[in-house]
């Protein structure tokens, strides 16, 4: 199962693949000449630096591609009041009372530490859908889960955020 993304993901992919292929690929090529062009390759730092970025944007360039073949793109859109792709919901935990905020985006997108959660994650799979007010049971897994409330809702749109590495 692929990787489930926006359009606005699928596009923002497509273009960094687009400059990596026409931009950084030319950059790491020539970049490789020259180094090369130095001499005694044995005892050449240059020369494995520049073969070492050029095959990491190689790399990246596969990676990127590969996701695109097998990706499931999604609806970025939700009713009003339901809580729904690039949304920032507040939420208050049962257990403590403790209040925190969360956007629910895609998993190429997703950053604990910016409070970012996937929508493919215990929280944003239980908060999806749901509506300010609602009670929301998050299983994390078979043994163990806990509850939130939705304090409010705010539909402010997708900002350009940027996509993960790998």
């Amino acid at each position: 199962m692929g990787e489930k993304l926006t359009s606005r993901d699928v596009e923002k992919i497509e273009q960094e693949i687009e400059h990596r292929k026409l931009v950084i690929r030319k950059e790491a090529i020539e970049a490789v000449k020259e180094a090369r062009a130095q001499g005694d390759l044995s005892e050449n730092f240059e020369y494995y630096a520049a073969k070492r970025y050029k095959n990491q944007n190689e790399s990246r360039i596969r990676y990127l591609e590969r996701m695109l073949k097998t990706a499931i793109v999604v609806e970025d859109t939700s009713a009003d009041g339901e809580v729904g792709m690039n949304d920032v919901v507040e939420v208050e935990f049962e257990e403590d009372g403790e209040i925190e905020k969360y956007k629910l985006v895609t998993s190429i997108r997703g950053n604990s530490l910016e409070n970012r959660v996937s929508i493919e994650s215990p929280i944003g799979t239980a908060l999806k859908g749901h509506k300010v007010g609602d009670r929301v049971c998050v299983k994390v897994n078979e043994n163990f889960s806990y509850y939130l409330r939705i304090r409010s809702i705010d539909k402010t749109g997708a900002e350009d955020e940027e996509i993960r590495g790998f």
